[in-house]
Formats: structure tokens, sequence, C-alpha cells
């Protein structure tokens, strides 16, 4: 069996974005590693923060639940801070991941690939999906530090799939409802959202692990923007957006497959 080691930006986008994958490799065997860059401390701060709790800590508290429903082997924070959006003052802040030196974050990314002697690293496509800085970051880091291994793992790069999204959306105006996420809008960095399905390389059916994905969404229930969001969709919702999750693999032909990446020949 393989060991995977997935590289997230802050607590909580391991549930939005790769937990059915994670959850799916698990079941299958392998052993699945998370690392998370940030502390997520600019996050939602909830009102029912404990005297003295900061919401570093509850975000913590909240991984490692999040951690347990996808049944995780191993996390690792990397320790930077979170650096916001793109132009919040935050991102000049010292120890923000997106000013972070390259070579020493992705050494401490490489230290965890090289403790585990990792066969697969995955991290984000080149705008990190949405063009959060940190989320930019962390295609960098994951590059870098699978150059810096002592082994080099193979690499997959998880995105949305943007045509995908835009059927979803033009069923949704269809139908009457005034959803504003359109994914061909310019996002934080200015592009759309996702990646053209026609570049995407695997669509991973995850629908068998989507009550895993769901409660480990429902951990993370300090940030109710996104999080709410997603969990009051309704199921047959639900399932149409989260139920397949998408990777490209640099250097491999163009094409989308259904399929399983991590197989063992």
């Amino acid at each position: 069996m393989s060991t995977i080691v997935f590289l997230h930006a802050h607590p909580d986008d391991e549930a939005s974005q790769t937990s059915g994958t994670m959850a799916r490799a698990v079941d299958e065997g392998h052993r699945v590693v998370l690392v998370v860059a940030t502390n997520g401390d600019h996050g939602t701060a909830p009102d029912d923060l404990a005297e003295g709790e900061t919401v570093v800590e509850r975000r913590r508290a909240e991984l490692a639940a999040s951690a347990a429903a996808i049944g995780l082997h191993r996390v690792v924070w990397l320790g930077y801070a979170d650096s916001g959006m793109t132009g919040w003052e935050q991102n000049a802040h010292e120890g923000a991941f997106t000013g972070a030196d390259l070579d020493e974050a992705a050494r401490r990314f490489a230290d965890v690939l090289d403790e585990e002697d990792a066969d697969v690293a995955v991290g984000y496509d080149w705008h990190g999906g949405y063009g959060h800085p940190d989320h930019v970051q962390v295609h960098r880091v994951l590059h870098r530090g699978v150059e810096l291994a002592a082994r080099r793992p193979r690499v997959l790069e998880s995105s949305m799939n943007r045509d995908a999204m835009r059927r979803m959306y033009e069923l949704a105006k269809a139908a009457g409802r005034d959803d504003d996420w359109d994914p061909d809008r310019p996002m934080d960095d200015g592009n759309p959202m996702g990646t053209p399905e026609a570049e995407l390389h695997w669509r991973v059916d995850v629908r068998p692990q989507l009550e895993r994905k769901r409660t480990a969404l429902g951990a993370h229930a300090s940030q109710t923007s996104d999080v709410g969001m997603m969990l009051a969709m309704p199921s047959e919702v639900f399932e149409a957006v989260f139920g397949f999750e998408h990777y490209l693999e640099p250097g491999r032909a163009a094409g989308l497959v259904d399929g399983w990446p991590f197989a063992v020949a």
C-alpha cells in the first residue's frame, strides 16, 4: 500500500477539498498523512470561545475531530500564520505563510515526506483553486518540497472542475435560485475558479465516503461562512457538488479519467 501526504493551507481545507479521497484511501489500506501549513488564525472567531481560548486552539481542536472522522494516520503542522486574502495587511505580517522563504517552507514539508518515505504528495493547482495567497504558496511548497525530498514522490494537484461547476450554476439559475457562486467570475487573484475540465486528469468518485466528508466539514463548526453554507446544502446538492474530487497530475497526457490514482500495481 502507498503512503500519501496531503498538504493543505488551513484547517478545514482538508475537509472541503480532499476529505473524500483521503477517507477512500484509508478505506483501501493506504497510510494517509495531513500536513497543514497555517494555523488558520484569520478564520471566523466563534461566539462561544471559552475564557482564555484562542481561535487557533479552537481550530486545532476542530482539525483533530475532522482527522478522526476521516481516519487520518498523522497530522503535522508547519507552524505558519494565516496570510488572509489577497491585499490584506496580514499578507505582510511576520510568520505569514505567503511571505515565507520558499526553501525553508519546502524543507519543512520535505522532512515530512522523508519521515514517511512518501509515495505520493498532494497539494493544489497553480492558483490554489481560487487564488488565496496561502493556497498559491501551497502549490509552490509542494513542488519545491518534492524536489528536496530524498525520494521523489508522485505529485497530484487538487483542483475544482470549472465546467462541472458552471453546469450546476446554470441549472441553479434555470431553477430560479439566486446563488452567487458563478465559477467564471474573477476570484481572489482575478482568475476564475478551478480548472477547465479538459485540463484535469483524474475524477475520483467519493460518493461512498460522503457522510464522512460531511462529518469532517461539520467538525469545523466555527467556520460558519463557508462550512455552514456547505452543510446547509440539501443532500442531493451536496452529492452533486462534493461527490467527485478532481486532480491534475503534472506530466500526464491530457484527458480526464474516471479512476483511482492511488491504485497499486
